[in-house]
This record gives C-alpha cells, structure tokens and sequence, in this order.
C-alpha cells in the first residue's frame, strides 16, 4: 500500500536550508541532495514499516548523504508526514 506525504514546516525549512548550503558549496550539489530526499522519501511511502522506529517516530537514514528523515505514518489520512529532515552531526534532541 503506498501512502501520500507531506513535509512539515520545520522539515520544510531544514530541506530548503540544506539544498541552499550544498549549492552554494557546489553548483548541483543542492539538485543532487534534493533528489536523494525525494529518493528516500518515495521507498518511505512504498513500505513505511521498513525503518527503525525511536521514540514513536520513523528514522530512515539517506544513502548519499548524511540524513535522517523523520517522520510518523498517519493511517487515518493514508499518509507518511515528513517531521524533520535531519543533519546527523547535530544534537540528537533537536531531532523532533
């Protein structure tokens, strides 16, 4: 069963401070990051249940970079909500 998505406010915010950071680092970079998100996200819709679950809340760690999306399965709406995307090096209470 596969499940709609939606990004948060805050993992709105971090996604687009990361795209900004990894393309001024490197013209594309921004592009490349944003694809593995979305990547990630559409193997989070097809099989939610796959990835760890702490603390009531999914983690499911990019392949390229170093991200943790964070998200929780809403079964009445049929949809995967997209908490935080997360920069592993941060502290790990800023997580939710």
């Amino acid at each position: 069963m596969s499940y709609a998505f939606e990004l948060s406010p805050k993992a709105e915010k971090e996604l687009y401070e990361a795209w900004n950071w990894y393309e001024d680092e490197q013209p594309g970079l921004g592009e490349r990051f944003e694809k593995e998100i979305f990547r990630k996200i559409d193997l989070i819709i097809n099989n939610p249940l796959h990835y760890a679950i702490k603390k009531g809340l999914y983690e499911a760690r990019t392949d390229a970079f170093p991200y943790l999306l964070i998200y929780k399965i809403s079964e009445k709406k049929n949809m995967i909500i997209i908490v935080s995307v997360f920069h592993m090096s941060r502290h790990p209470r800023k997580k939710r």
